[in-house]
């Protein structure tokens, strides 16, 4: 598998997952960044750093990971790989995340991110997340022959 860069350079998760937390807190301050790597030390150390700077914050801090999941097979076969990248993100598990989307060839754009909150979160006292749903481009279209999946997580 090749790193796509052309695949990065109109990223757009900021501004999509912007306006709903503006929504709810008008007053929300964001410091956004783009991952376009993989490699789970650079990952893990980048987590740590995070987790530490939360922790001197002395107020409430919320670490959003946004991306989607497999990309353009089969609902049955990209349901199979999200279930499996779902089950690493339920343990918090950043390097196995990192490891299957690599082995399994999960198109997870943002597996990255997902795995420095993952780190993080497992750094400041997490233990699990917790699926709260999840969906395919299929089940609103109708096409399962190439479909894109999506979940919400949350780690309390």
């Amino acid at each position: 598998m090749e790193i796509d860069h052309a695949a990065h350079e109109a990223e757009h998760a900021i501004e999509v997952v912007l306006p709903f937390l503006q929504l709810l807190r008008a007053d929300v301050r964001i410091t956004p960044l783009v991952i376009a790597w993989d490699a789970w030390e650079p990952a893990r150390r980048l987590g740590e750093i995070l987790a530490r700077l939360v922790g001197a914050t002395g107020e409430p801090v919320l670490l959003l990971a946004s991306s989607d999941l497999n990309h353009y097979e089969p609902a049955a076969v990209s349901e199979q790989k999200d279930a499996r990248a779902l089950e690493a993100v339920r343990a918090l598990n950043g390097e196995q995340l990192l490891e299957r989307c690599k082995r399994e060839h999960i198109s997870m754009c943002g597996r990255a991110p997902a795995a420095i909150v993952l780190e993080a979160a497992r750094a400041l006292g997490a233990t699990r997340a917790e699926v709260v749903d999840y969906r395919h481009s299929g089940w609103v279209s109708g096409d399962n022959a190439r479909v894109v999946g999506y979940a919400g997580v949350v780690i309390p």
